[in-house]
């Protein structure tokens, strides 16, 4: 798939320089040529004969070389590859690049280029957290910019939380994606998914019984059709699809601040099983039993992601996609459901334990639009996904 394309690599300067060496090594088993460029703080944590011996190329680093500029001036650099990659990317070059500035090679390359550029993030859970890094992700986006992870981990400072640059081969999918000439090439989609856990206690939570399975399947079927895919995910039994940008959250308040942070996007699929409520007051403690029987627990609502996004005055998607989970009187509820959402299409589907859809491999939907109910068969959450994102790809097409 990757077969004669051309990767600018932009080694950025942080522990997680070492995986662009794994990196480069799994671009060329597929056929890419690898073009290394090396900032002076990556120099700090791989060495450029590394890099250069597995890429097979020159390593470039220097804005003011005279023997580069001769053999190829920085502006041309910039522009003869197919795709540009920045990993890791550091919040000092997300900064640049979101800022807008040029004081060294691979910055400057960045700001001198028309080719599309992808980034992989990667710094402490801390820097990642921070306003100004939150500030110029999304000015990125904005501008184009498509992002892979980070996913969330272990952190070489011994801190844990999001900030891992993704593995090796999520980036190759990302890349494969970004250049195969898909019909959502172009197009940024958000995609919640799984279920959420709202606390009572330290120790227990309201749930239910999504696997986030179809979620996932969705979020990799529109990833395939070359869309860049933000996928916001509850605690799901199923791991996360390759090639996506992945948000890892608890409870529906943390999806819904998740989902603006998210915005704006070219379509939105709701696919995640929000908890209708949650504990007013959740315990700090873990609640005991005692003699006076179970605990009060008040109740209230949570925010309704799906209604908000849908009615939005201002940077609203223009295709909101959400689903209907019913156990009776499936097209009724799901068409009422939509009315009373805002939003332009449903995917009703009928749970009732007798079905065993929820928390199975096979789904048996109805899409709720406009145009009326439209009856899919019974199939693997797989084509259910690659059926909604074809649909969505000619929505959005025309």
């Amino acid at each position: 798939m990757l077969s004669s394309k051309r990767i600018l690599l932009i080694i950025g300067g942080g522990i997680a320089a070492y995986k662009s060496l794994d990196l480069i090594r799994r671009l060329r088993e597929r056929g890419a040529a690898v073009t290394p460029v090396l900032t002076r703080a990556a120099e700090e944590f791989v060495t450029p004969l590394s890099v250069s011996a597995l890429a097979g190329q020159k390593v470039y680093r220097d804005l003011f070389d005279l023997t580069d500029e001769a053999e190829m001036g920085h502006i041309q650099l910039s522009r003869s590859a197919d795709l540009i990659v920045v990993a890791p990317a550091t919040a000092d070059l997300m900064g640049k690049m979101a800022a807008g500035l040029a004081t060294d090679l691979a910055s400057t390359l960045l700001m001198a280029t028309d080719t599309p550029v992808l980034c992989a993030p990667a710094m402490n859970v801390r820097m990642w957290d921070h306003p100004a890094t939150q500030r110029n992700l999304k000015q990125l986006q904005e501008d184009g910019v498509r992002v892979v992870g980070p996913t969330e981990g272990d952190m070489a400072c011994g801190e844990y939380g999001p900030g891992r640059m993704s593995e090796p081969l999520e980036i190759v999918a990302a890349i494969e994606a970004q250049l195969t000439a898909g019909p959502l090439l172009g197009k940024r989609l958000l995609v919640t998914s799984g279920p959420t856990h709202e606390p009572i206690d330290p120790v227990r939570y309201i749930a239910n019984r999504s696997s986030g399975a179809q979620g996932a399947a969705v979020a990799r079927a529109l990833a395939d059709l070359g869309a860049e895919v933000i996928f916001v995910t509850g605690p799901a039994d199923v791991p996360p699809p390759e090639g996506v940008q992945v948000v890892s959250v608890e409870t529906a308040q943390q999806m819904s601040d998740a989902v603006d942070a998210a915005l704006p996007v070219d379509a939105g699929v709701f696919a995640a099983a929000v908890a209708d409520w949650r504990v007013a007051s959740a315990s700090d403690k873990k609640l005991k039993k005692s003699r006076d029987g179970m605990p009060d627990l008040e109740f209230t609502e949570n925010p309704d992601i799906l209604k908000r996004v849908s009615q939005l005055d201002v940077g609203r998607p223009p295709l909101v996609v959400g689903f209907a989970a019913e156990t009776d009187n499936v097209v009724e509820h799901a068409t009422a459901k939509r009315l009373r959402k805002g939003c332009d299409w449903i995917l009703a589907n009928d749970v009732s334990p007798a079905t065993g859809i929820m928390g199975g491999s096979e789904n048996a939907v109805i899409l709720i639009s406009d145009s009326g109910a439209e009856e899919w068969p019974r199939l693997g959450k797989d084509e259910v996904a690659r059926r909604l994102a074809a649909k969505i790809a000619d929505a959005l097409a025309g």
